[in-house]
């Protein structure tokens, strides 16, 4: 009988985490482990809002997967991954298959319009590294043609932000910042421009404490931006969008040359289409992180649901709760190829930040709450110790913020 093989689907932070741990603890000959991604690089979702700002390069987000993981250990294919044949236990490639005895999902996300029209077609949304790429040259495109396109309208630097959740206010305190370098650059008068957040919620950052959220809020106001709370988009245009208030009758027009789109998202469709039984499209995980029908298959990230107990809400869809599934699932791997009992995944609740902008944030960490400044170094903390446990210090001070404070 030949070595286990393990096959990971996904080089998002789970993914990434999975695929480094197993390397360390399994041995060349306990096990062959291969990484699936349709792109040669990983990259950090969490600073794609400054990408798409255009506070920082899109190649700052991204770093080569060969230059992070153990390319002796780990079987690299880049491809994109169309099913998973469960009967078989095969993985159906746009150019092949691969045959597996244990599986990782980890595919990431997809941007959910929840069937608001037009937003398909009129609106950006911030879900990789190529699309956060096209928001920030089509702000730029917007900004370089005011004063030199005969047919530029006013509204054309209005940008429209839909969502008031992490990546809507994060989006935006990074356009605070990136706004008036562009005024400069095209010689345009900042009273022009608006930047409109619209949310049906009537507050912003809902998983925050109310402090917290007022906090960004006010800091945003002051910067000139206008929030339309308990306020729905109900359709995009070539022009902007049409709103409307809770229990108004009417909608109306928001005329804009940006509209950004970050009120949501929803686990990769090829879980559900590949025949799991999800819940709400991804794969309510057992306690190890088993799917609860294959024995044999992990999720971990934007495809798994993890309950922590019975009727309580499920832990929203982070970044740090993908990198603690992706170390649990390394570990319960390692136990079944040594013919060990699985542990359960015990999530720790290091805290919650928000950026917005460079020098300010918001944030709970370790039950501390922190604004300002200290909690947009605390920030970059976080992004740098995500970096040191992915591909260590050399990572880290090739990649890192902290040393550009």
């Amino acid at each position: 009988m030949g070595k286990p093989q393990i096959v990971i689907l996904g080089a998002g932070y789970g993914g990434m985490i999975t695929t480094v741990r197993l390397t360390k603890d399994l041995s060349a000959e306990e096990a062959d482990i291969t990484l699936v991604n349709k792109h040669n690089y990983h990259y950090q979702t969490t600073w794609l809002h400054e990408a798409a700002a255009g506070t920082i390069h899109h190649d700052r987000t991204r770093m080569l997967i060969k230059n992070v993981i153990n390319n002796k250990r780990i079987n690299f294919v880049q491809d994109s991954v169309r099913s998973v044949d469960r009967e078989n236990k095969k993985v159906i490639l746009k150019n092949g298959e691969l045959d597996y005895d244990y599986l990782v999902l980890a595919l990431g996300f997809e941007s959910n319009t929840f069937g608001i029209k037009g937003l398909e077609e009129y609106a950006f949304a911030i879900r990789s590294v190529n699309t956060a790429r096209r928001i920030r040259e089509h702000i730029e495109y917007k900004f370089a043609s005011y004063n030199n396109d005969p047919d530029a309208k006013e509204s054309d630097l209005t940008i429209v932000v839909g969502g008031a959740g992490l990546s809507g206010i994060e989006f935006i305190g990074e356009l605070v910042d990136r706004v008036p370098e562009l005024c400069k650059e095209y010689d345009i008068d900042p009273a022009k421009v608006k930047i409109i957040d619209v949310e049906g919620l009537p507050i912003v950052l809902p998983p925050f404490e109310r402090d917290l959220a007022e906090y960004a809020q006010k800091y945003l106001e002051d910067k000139g931006v206008v929030f339309r709370l308990g306020t729905f988009i109900k359709e995009a245009t070539p022009d902007g969008v049409l709103v409307q208030k809770k229990d108004a009758e009417e909608m109306e027009e928001i005329k804009a040359g940006t509209v950004v789109w970050t009120g949501g998202v929803k686990a990769n469709h090829i879980v559900a289409d590949s025949g799991f039984a999800t819940n709400r499209g991804k794969i309510q995980v057992n306690k190890d992180l088993r799917a609860p029908d294959d024995d044999h298959v992990f999720a971990v990230g934007d495809v798994a649901v993890f309950f922590p107990k019975e009727g309580e809400r499920p832990y929203p869809p982070t970044a740090q709760i993908a990198v603690q599934e992706g170390e649990t699932a390394a570990k319960n791997l390692t136990h079944l190829i040594k013919g060990e009992d699985t542990e359960p995944f015990v999530y720790k609740q290091r805290g919650t930040v928000a950026s917005l902008g460079d020098k300010e944030g918001i944030g709970v960490v370790f039950d501390k709450k922190l604004k300002g400044k200290p909690a947009a170094t605390m920030k970059k903390i976080i992004d740098d110790r995500y970096l040191l446990e992915l591909g260590g210090v050399g990572l880290m001070l090739k990649k890192g913020k902290l040393k550009l404070l």
